[in-house]
């Protein structure tokens, strides 16, 4: 039997043991709301490679992008739903299951590597949420996104009441 240690049980303690800390949620770039929560569902729109008001990523992937510069803007998306998420409900914790995630990805026509770009929005999920952090995923290839980014991610979280 190998000695490893135990995965960290709550979301928040998964986050602080990947290193990472959020940054403040991004506001709305139009007329909208980042998030709505029905009953013991929380939707989050919109969430782009943003940092603080700028992209960190423009352009299509496949032209100006190559798949790991797609995958990283699809963490810091993914990382923007986190911070969006813990801004709505106080805490990561409050997350029962990651229901849904839709990849809107801005790429060149030719381009066909869309599940590893979306991966990297999929694997952070997982890292954070644990055994519940896999969505149902939608990818879709888009001829271009808000702000030129290459990626957009639509989430639902299901929610402890």
């Amino acid at each position: 039997m190998s000695a490893t240690s135990p995965q960290p049980a709550s979301a928040e303690s998964r986050l602080a043991a990947l290193g990472i800390e959020l940054e403040s949620a991004p506001t709305p770039f139009g007329a909208y709301v980042e998030s709505v929560q029905t009953g013991n569902l929380l939707f989050l729109s919109g969430m782009l490679p943003t940092v603080g008001p700028e992209p960190k990523f423009v352009g299509k992937i496949g032209r100006e992008l190559d798949v790991q510069q797609g995958r990283e803007a699809a963490k810091i998306a993914a990382l923007n739903v986190l911070s969006n998420a813990r801004q709505h409900l106080g805490s990561l914790n409050k997350v029962k299951r990651v229901v849904k995630l839709t990849v809107s990805l801005a790429t060149e026509g030719d381009f066909t590597a869309h599940p590893k770009v979306a991966d990297a929005a999929s694997e952070l999920l997982r890292d954070v949420f644990g055994e519940n952090g896999l969505p149902v995923r939608m990818i879709y290839g888009v001829a271009s996104l808000p702000l030129g980014v290459p990626v957009e991610l639509e989430v639902v979280f299901e929610v402890k009441n």
